[in-house]
């Protein structure tokens, strides 16, 4: 049977090197998008909209550190700002056709650098891989 903690211990080790690989990749791939800025501008597409309070709960982020991913976002013009209609103290958060432009590019890239790293992997692997890590990223463990 196989150590529960050598594997836990194993995990956490490659996990740690695909979370520093996918920051590196990401700056190769596409300067322009960093990888929280690319997930944060995903998220508001994937939405269609959505308020700073949503991306630091979907995130798990301080509110201070999305701020600052918005105010960047925005700067670079990747992001516009509208008034929420049901409450106007509120600011509705989109992706703009720049935003749109840059992430489809981003994620051009990106699918490309996966399919180049998965080349030697038969499907049945690459399915039994999307299995375990959606399974591990909706375990809810506080």
């Amino acid at each position: 049977m196989p150590d529960r903690q050598a594997s836990t211990d194993v995990i956490q080790r490659e996990l740690t090197a695909f979370a520093r690989r996918a920051r590196q990749k990401a700056v190769q791939l596409h300067r322009e998008l960093t990888l929280v800025a690319h997930n944060m501008l995903d998220h508001m597409h994937r939405n269609g909209s959505c308020h700073a309070a949503d991306l630091a709960a979907h995130f798990m982020l301080d509110k201070s550190t999305v701020s600052r991913q918005i105010a960047m976002l925005e700067a670079e013009g990747m992001i516009v700002r509208e008034t929420d209609p049901d409450d106007h103290r509120r600011q509705i958060l989109k992706a703009s056709e720049k935003g749109l432009d840059q992430l489809k590019e981003a994620n051009r890239q990106r699918r490309s650098s996966f399919r180049e790293r998965f080349t030697d992997w038969d499907d049945a692997d690459l399915a039994q891989l999307a299995v375990y890590l959606r399974r591990y990223n909706a375990a809810d463990v506080h």
